[in-house]
């Protein structure tokens, strides 16, 4: 088996490159073999992992965020390698679905030890997603922030708290067609969470029923509401708390169509990019994950 590492150098403030002395002795007494490649540009990640995954079955390892573990999905899709997950992000939503506490090295340990499993791989248009995806609200606060980024003297924190006042305060309404299996409406929302995992954000939890392994897509859709409303519904979003409003409906699904006349943003594992005509479909048991296991 050949097992490959491939690190996001910028994530954990750069302490994700501290691991490689530690990953090379985890193997300096087993006979597979170690690669270790260290990303060098966006999407590279990608790259890497097509290398690799083309010559076939192989354990490919995402060392950084949920960006990175994106990146790495895309790469590996359709191929026979696996997926490993060592968190090393800021938010690190995918993994809270299968593993709620670890120490980043015991999780190297018990990831290279872990056993494999089959999970669904959704698909947006033509890009992979492993966890969440979202229009609305969320991918705009995301889209402003990178905005806001680039203004001299504002941090990474800083511009993600002006981008949520900016954003409420332009409190942007969509106005969509979706088609959830064939089950067409014409609604105004402000955000829809198209769920794989159940976690994003950081830990907000859209949808609480949510499932790796269900074979179905769950839809989190918050119909217009106003500012008051909005400031009131994220704290019990970021729980899970808001599945009784009036404003909340849930699905499951396979397959969803969101259209508009406008650009929306649209969250994907995190990347913001933006798009009119969007088409999600959940792919069963399409992709293998290594699960840590305790030795």
């Amino acid at each position: 088996m050949k097992h490959i590492f491939i690190i996001n150098p910028t994530a954990g403030k750069g302490k994700s490159l501290e691991l490689i002395p530690f990953i090379e002795e985890c193997f300096k007494d087993k006979v597979e073999e170690l690669a270790i490649r260290v990303t060098e540009y966006p999407g590279h990640a990608t790259e890497i992992a097509k290398e690799y995954s083309v010559s076939g079955k192989c354990r490919i390892y995402s060392i950084g965020g949920d960006g990175t573990v994106n990146e790495v999905v895309n790469g590996i899709a359709g191929t026979e390698a696996t997926l490993g997950v060592i968190p090393t992000g800021s938010g690190n939503d995918f993994i809270r679905s299968f593993q709620s506490e670890f120490d980043i090295k015991d999780m190297i340990v018990n990831t290279i030890n872990g056993e494999e499993r089959s999970i669904d791989l959704a698909r947006v248009n033509d890009k992979y997603f492993i966890n969440i995806s979202s229009i609305g609200f969320d991918a705009n606060v995301g889209f402003n922030a990178d905005k806001f980024k680039k203004v001299p003297g504002v941090s990474g924190s800083m511009a993600y708290l002006i981008s949520i006042i900016y954003t409420v305060f332009k409190k942007k309404i969509c106005n969509v067609n979706i088609d959830i299996d064939d089950k067409k409406m014409k609604v105004k929302v402000l955000l829809v969470a198209i769920a794989n995992g159940r976690y994003y954000g950081g830990g907000f939890i859209p949808t609480p029923d949510a499932k790796l392994d269900d074979g179905l897509l769950d839809i989190c859709l918050v119909s217009e509401m106003s500012r008051f409303q909005i400031i009131n519904l994220f704290p019990k979003y970021k729980k899970g708390l808001h599945t009784h409003l009036k404003q909340v409906s849930l699905f499951k699904c396979k397959r969803i169509n969101i259209e508009s006349e406008e650009d929306l943003c649209l969250n994907i594992d995190g990347e913001i990019v933006t798009a009119q005509n969007i088409n999600f479909e959940i792919l069963e048991n399409a992709i293998k994950v290594i699960f840590p296991i305790k030795i």
